[in-house]
């Protein structure tokens, strides 16, 4: 692998297929959760990724049975407590965004299990999102006692209409795999003894594709995603003023201590 990976800690590598880079979240023991390592390496690999000559279609996945399953705890904390904290991660969270969809390289998702957080955000921003059938996917931002500010506002209403948009992310009601599909959140839901292959049959046939027309095309419908930009900034930027107020305070504790919020 090449030099540019070896300083990944939380993403793995292999080429399963010429051309094609497949980049595994992995967090042993917690659901492939994104501790802070792992949320600056999804800030960083896109442009890695795109600067790589030798990848002309990325995979992003999993270790194991889980996606992703969203922040870890400890990091959240940090986000709460610290100032400079949530200014770092609120500029690793616009990179996440903002290099995903200005990389030239087409990238495709292989979720399985949980999915949530900044995982999600690289699942449901991936050109083309293949999920099982028995995925939770989970926007689980007010449920936290924040906003709804690291992907959600840019690319949900697009994908799935404001209604859908404003249901799941107002309640963080999960959604499996085959409901995303349905209301067009994902691009495909394959059983999950199939989903590898056929994750990495579509992103060989990108490979194999025209280079510059898939890029050029991929650039020219992200301006969809970059006219909302001002509306994701404004959810960035509430997510952390809502990191600094009682309810993500106690929304935190609620996971830790396994109950409900008492929010009111």
């Amino acid at each position: 692998m090449a030099d540019r990976y070896a300083r990944y800690k939380r993403l793995k590598f292999d080429r399963p297929a010429d051309g094609v880079l497949r980049i595994t979240m992995s967090n042993p023991g917690r659901l492939n959760a994104a501790d802070a390592v792992m949320h600056r390496e999804l800030a960083e690999i896109w442009r890695d990724v795109d600067a790589d000559p030798e990848v002309r279609c990325a995979v992003l996945t999993g270790e194991g049975a889980a996606f992703s399953a969203g922040g870890d705890f400890d990091m959240i904390q940090e986000i709460v407590d610290d100032f400079e904290t949530r200014v770092r991660i609120l500029k690793e969270a616009r990179a996440i965004v903002h290099n995903l969809i200005d990389c030239e390289t087409p990238v495709v998702s292989a979720i399985r299990g949980p999915a949530v957080g900044a995982g999600l955000v690289c699942g449901l921003l991936a050109d083309i999102s293949i999920a099982t059938p028995d995925a939770r996917i989970i926007d689980g931002h007010t449920r936290l006692g924040v906003a709804a500010g690291d992907h959600a506002v840019i690319v949900w209403p697009l994908l799935c209409g404001m209604a859908k948009a404003k249901y799941y992310l107002l309640t963080c009601e999960p959604l499996s795999g085959q409901e995303a599909e349905r209301i067009g959140l994902i691009s495909l839901c394959v059983p999950d003894a199939e989903l590898d292959e056929k994750a990495v049959a579509v992103a060989a046939r990108l490979a194999g594709g025209a280079t510059r027309a898939i890029a050029w095309t991929k650039h020219a419908l992200n301006h969809w995603l970059r006219s909302a930009g001002p509306a994701f900034d404004a959810s960035a930027a509430l997510e952390m003023l809502a990191f600094t107020g009682p309810e993500a305070k106690e929304g935190l504790a609620s996971h830790r201590e396994k109950r409900r919020p008492k929010f009111v």
